[in-house]
């Protein structure tokens, strides 16, 4: 069986991790034996007391935290509750996305789980939860394909960008969920990446600011 890549730790203390997740790594472990390596069962064989806080879907990569020790996830789950962490991302989509007048766009859709097609979510007007993404077009494809946009989840509901994007008519490349077989086709992996994260540090409230670079 295929290993992923190493995670890269961007940044440790005594309270907090910043981790860079490989694309095809669970951030914390699934069920069954087969899906027991994952981001959080690394990180916590070098630091014991690691904790997660949030996830990524196994497809995406990018920028995750963790907390070490239970004061300090006990403050960032409120900070992440507060919605005072943002978090930014890069997809490249199918067929070609207009900017939006001043910029930035909206995605207000509620999302519920697609209870026969799970782990599939679904857009749900009666039943969803509300569910709100900003995006940003950063470059068009010479050939009109495909655009690369930045996202901003305001919400953060599973699969969110995902299925905002699919709802918006530009399902992301590769996705294997939400993409129809041909736009799955034309990328080796989801194209989604968590590209910056802000956050204040869990016990100093310093303001921190991280990057990372899409390997698409």
């Amino acid at each position: 069986m295929t290993r992923t890549p190493a995670i890269e730790i961007l940044y440790a203390d005594d309270a907090l991790l910043v981790l860079d997740k490989p694309s095809g790594l669970l951030a914390v472990p699934g069920r069954g034996a087969d899906k027991q390596d994952c981001l959080s069962a690394r990180v916590q064989a070098r630091y014991a007391d690691a904790l997660v806080v949030h996830r990524l879907d196994m497809a995406t990569s990018g920028l995750m935290v963790m907390a070490r020790g239970l004061a300090a996830q006990r403050a960032l789950n409120r900070a992440f509750a507060a919605r005072e962490v943002t978090k930014r991302y890069v997809a490249v989509v199918a067929g070609r996305l207009e900017a939006p007048p001043g910029g930035w766009g909206t995605i207000d859709l509620p999302i519920a789980v697609d209870w026969p097609n799970r782990p599939r979510r679904t857009i749900d007007h009666r039943l969803g939860k509300s569910s709100l993404t900003r995006w940003r077009v950063l470059a068009i494809d010479e050939t009109g394909t495909c655009t690369r946009v930045e996202l901003e989840p305001v919400t953060g509901r599973s699969h969110q960008l995902r299925v905002h994007l699919r709802e918006l008519g530009h399902p992301i490349l590769g996705d294997t969920l939400y993409a129809p077989p041909d736009v799955q086709a034309r990328a080796g992996r989801l194209l989604l990446h968590a590209c910056g994260l802000h956050v204040a540090h869990p016990l100093t409230g310093e303001a921190l600011a991280f990057e990372s670079r899409p390997p698409f």
